[in-house]
């Protein structure tokens, strides 16, 4: 860990960090690190994963999940990884991520709220939308700005934090990964995640208006114990789902020319 950082702020201290558009039309600062190193640090960052949080033992769970995420990468942009590693963790927090790398991890307890392929499908579109849309790279040049080196990983994974975070950075220990568990992604990263991950899963033959049952069945988690955390990202999670809700009905034709075509997800 210790020589990736030191080579990362070696990089950024040479290197020259450029301006893109992201989907949305927005001004994107990146570059501060190689795709190569946002692979790397996604893979060890991965890996730090399986090595301290517990992986389900259920088989039929993990195909389930193995399944939705290959129907969705297989949509991706060329050049976007063709193999992506899954794993499902034991956690009941209603929560998954991507990471540069090709990795996605999810928790089990979002089977809790996403009740069928469809929904489990726009939570799974949406964290890859964080990757495709290069909202690590973007957190990554700002971070390495901001502070210099310190807190690297902290950029790779924003969707663990606040009170799920506390139990979660206990099992995992290190300055890096407790980082790693308290940023969480801006308000505009996630709104783009949304555009993404709804395209994704029509383009993909999941219907797109089951992330608006998703995000109603996240709503009504949030009034018990566990809170899904994604909500305190967006200041009016009702506004969040009418634009899900507009956007499934321009996406339409899209899943109906999909499921024309074939593409019609049988996972479970």
């Amino acid at each position: 860990m210790k020589s990736l950082l030191l080579g990362l702020a070696i990089a950024t201290a040479v290197g020259a960090c450029a301006t893109t558009t992201s989907p949305t039309g927005r001004t994107q600062r990146v570059g501060a690190v190689s795709q190569q190193q946002l692979d790397q640090m996604g893979a060890q960052a991965f890996a730090e994963y399986k090595a301290k949080l517990p992986q389900s033992r259920n088989a039929g769970q993990t195909a389930y999940v193995r399944c939705v995420v290959n129907t969705i990468t297989r949509e991706l942009p060329a050049g976007a990884h063709t193999q992506w590693e899954v794993a499902l963790f034991t956690n009941e927090s209603p929560n998954a991520f991507a990471l540069p790398g090709g990795k996605v991890g999810v928790y089990t307890g979002i089977f809790d709220v996403a009740r069928n392929q469809d929904q489990l499908a726009a939570v799974i579109a949406h964290e890859i939308g964080h990757v495709i849309a290069h909202h690590h790279d973007e957190r990554v040049t700002r971070q390495l700005g901001a502070q210099a080196g310190l807190g690297i990983i902290g950029a790779l994974v924003g969707s663990q934090y606040g009170a799920n975070a506390a139990q979660a950075t206990q099992q995992l220990g290190g300055a890096a990964v407790q980082a790693a568990f308290l940023l969480p992604n801006n308000r505009a990263q996630e709104g783009e995640a949304d555009v993404v991950g709804q395209r994704l899963m029509a383009r993909a033959g999941f219907d797109p208006r089951q992330a608006v049952n998703l995000w109603q069945n996240m709503i009504a988690a949030s009034s018990g114990s566990r809170a899904p955390e994604w909500l305190s990202t967006h200041p009016d999670p009702q506004s969040r789902i009418n634009e899900l809700r507009a956007r499934a009905g321009d996406l339409m034709p899209t899943y109906q020319q999909a499921r024309a075509a074939g593409r019609t997800p049988d996972c479970g």
